[in-house]
C-alpha cells in the first residue's frame, strides 16, 4: 500500500463511534475506502489487509474496521482466510463473464438515458475521457485504467440512479481485481482512450444508436482481453 493509503476514513472525531448509528456510518466510509484502492489499483488481488495497520492509517477502532471488512466480504471484494485473515479477492473466468453480463444490461440502458442528458452530465463526461487521455499522454497506464472505470462509472450516472451508481462503483472495484492476471499493463490498456473518446463522441453528438453498437464491441473486446490475461496467467479456463 501507497503513502496516501492513510487518508482518513471517516469523519469522527476519535476512534469508534459513539452510537450504532455512527459505527455503521463509520463502516461504510471504511468500505467505500476500501473499495476505492481497489478500484485504483492500489490493492491487488491477494493483497493481505491487516487490521493493526489499517486502523492506524485510518484513525477507527479495529471493531469498526472489521465491520467494514465484513461489508466488503458481502460484496466479494474480500476474502476471509484461515490464518490470513482479509485478503482481497481474487477473481476467477466465471466472475469475469458476470461482471460483463451486468456491464451489457446497465451501460446500454445509460446509453439510451444520454438523450435526455443534462450539460453538467456531458461535462462530467468529457472531464472523465479527458482524464483517461492524460493519463495515456504520460503513459500512467494504472491511471489509464482507473480513469476508465471513472468514465464508464461517469456513463452510468447518466441513468440518474443513486442505487445504479453504487451498484456500478462496486462493479468497477471487481472488475479491477479482474485485471489482476493482466501481465502487460500497458500494452492492455494502449487501446481504450482512443476508444473511450469515441464512444463519448458518439453521445456528445447525439448518434445513440450508432453509440450502441460501439459499446457492444467495446465490451466484448475488453471481456475477451480480460479471458485472455486469465488464461495466461491460469491456465484453461472453466
Amino acid at each position: 500500500m501507497t503513502n496516501h493509503v492513510a487518508d482518513r476514513a471517516d469523519g469522527t472525531s476519535g476512534p469508534g463511534a459513539s452510537s450504532d448509528g455512527e459505527a455503521i456510518a463509520s463502516a461504510d466510509r471504511v468500505a467505500a475506502r476500501i473499495r476505492e484502492l481497489i478500484l485504483e489499483g492500489e490493492l491487488a488481488p491477494g493483497s493481505r489487509l491487516r487490521e493493526a495497520q489499517l486502523a492506524t492509517l485510518f484513525t477507527i477502532s479495529r471493531n469498526t474496521l472489521r465491520e467494514g471488512l465484513r461489508l466488503l466480504v458481502t460484496e466479494g471484494l474480500v476474502h476471509q482466510e484461515l490464518h490470513r485473515g482479509a485478503v482481497v479477492a481474487t477473481i476467477d473466468a466465471a466472475r469475469v463473464r458476470d461482471i460483463y453480463r451486468v456491464r451489457r444490461v446497465i451501460e446500454p440502458q445509460a446509453l439510451a438515458a444520454s438523450a435526455l442528458r443534462d450539460d453538467a452530465r456531458l461535462e462530467a463526461l468529457e472531464s472523465a475521457v479527458s482524464a483517461v487521455e492524460l493519463a495515456a499522454a504520460q503513459k500512467r497506464w494504472r491511471d489509464v485504467g482507473t480513469a476508465s472505470l471513472r468514465f464508464h462509472q461517469a456513463l452510468v450516472s447518466l441513468l440518474d440512479s443513486p442505487l445504479c451508481d453504487d451498484f456500478f462503483r462496486r462493479l468497477g472495484a471487481m472488475l479491477r481485481l479482474a485485471w489482476g492476471a493482466v501481465g502487460d499493463e500497458a500494452e492492455f490498456e494502449r487501446p481504450w482512450p482512443q476508444r473511450d473518446r469515441e464512444l463519448y463522441e458518439l453521445i456528445r453528438r447525439g448518434r445513440i444508436d450508432h453509440a450502441q453498437g460501439v459499446l457492444a464491441v467495446y465490451l466484448d473486446d475488453s471481456e475477451r482481453l480480460v479471458l485472455a490475461a486469465l488464461r495466461a496467467a491460469r491456465g484453461p479456463l472453466d
